[in-house]
């Protein structure tokens, strides 16, 4: 993420402590929690343990400059109501953001709807979840009522348009959720999903795939795009009192992008270069909450070439298990 010029992310998965020692160490910005489920964890042990973890994790990190954590319940197709209850009371209490997996597929549509009588966005509403606390990922396949329930109580989106594509779950009515206010930040949903983290990329196919599917050219321009990957993906985090934007006052989070290249020449609207023709290795220097993490592509933070040993190591331990 850093060689890609990132300089703050969201996480949830397991091991979350550990994600957030790694992110400290790097030197990068973040906001991670645990994912609770309704059965076992690898990690904290039985489905109980899942919210007494969470909250030792916000202990734990509170007064830390670059990471912070989130109350993060899976979703709404792995979570009953009294956990997804329990979530949120947990995060009003300190007052940190609240993330779930919002219709991202038609199956847990389907599910929702049979089991709760409800599409997701009203089950949570009926739960009381909504808020400005309340980071809903990906939010494909929701109805106009309901992105004006969204708008009405502030809720936040993440936008994962390469991971949406690539798992063939749908494409999220992003431009009608900006239309009505809502705030929606850019997102990969991680390498699992993905195969790689360059929000670069993802401005590019964010850019184009509203433009195809409503047949506009003129749906989300170049700058909606980038505020998307910037300023309002810092508000979606519930950061855009510290990042998000170059401002006397916040923190100093900012990439340097080598724009000498063939493929950026000539240059006639910086922004749009950005979206449509930049990439992540065009970026040359990061620095991040003051701190220089990367000079000319050489990360300062982190040794690289042991880093992709241990992986590589890693990976040929996985492909023995197979």
């Amino acid at each position: 993420m850093i060689l890609s010029g990132t300089t703050t992310f969201c996480d949830m998965y397991l091991f979350e402590d550990q994600v957030a020692r790694a992110a400290r160490k790097a030197g990068v910005r973040c906001l991670v929690g645990e994912v609770l489920y309704d059965f076992p964890s690898p990690n904290y042990g039985p489905v109980e343990k899942g919210l007494e973890y969470t909250e030792s994790l916000i202990q734990k990190w509170q007064t830390d400059p670059l990471v912070s954590i989130a109350v993060e319940p899976h979703s709404l197709f792995t979570c009953s109501p009294k956990l997804l209850t329990a979530s949120n009371e947990l995060a009003l209490k300190y007052k940190v953001p609240l993330i779930i997996h919002v219709a991202e597929t038609l199956t847990e549509l389907s599910e929702i709807k049979e089991k709760y009588g409800k599409t997701p966005v009203k089950h949570l509403d009926s739960l009381g979840l909504l808020g400005p606390h309340l980071i809903a990922d990906h939010c494909v396949h929701i109805e106009d009522a309901d992105i004006k329930t969204m708008a009405v109580h502030g809720v936040n989106v993440v936008h994962n348009p390469e991971s949406n594509m690539k798992l063939a779950s749908g494409i999220a009515p992003i431009p009608q959720m900006l239309s009505q206010g809502l705030t929606v930040g850019l997102g990969t949903d991680g390498c699992a999903s993905n195969n790689n983290l360059d929000l670069f990329s993802e401005m590019d196919t964010a850019a184009k795939l509203h433009k195809v599917n409503t047949l506009d050219p003129t749906v989300m321009d170049a700058r909606s795009v980038l505020k998307m990957a910037t300023i309002h993906g810092a508000r979606v985090l519930g950061l855009q009192d510290v990042t998000g934007s170059l401002e006397v006052g916040k923190k100093a989070d900012v990439i340097v992008i080598d724009t000498h290249k063939p493929h950026l020449t000539p240059m006639y609207n910086a922004t749009s270069h950005l979206v449509y023709a930049a990439r992540g290795n065009d970026v040359s220097h990061s620095i991040i909450n003051g701190q220089l993490v990367m000079e000319n592509r050489n990360l300062l933070t982190l040794d690289i070439t042991e880093i992709m040993a241990r992986a590589r190591e890693m990976s040929m331990r996985v492909r023995s298990w197979l």
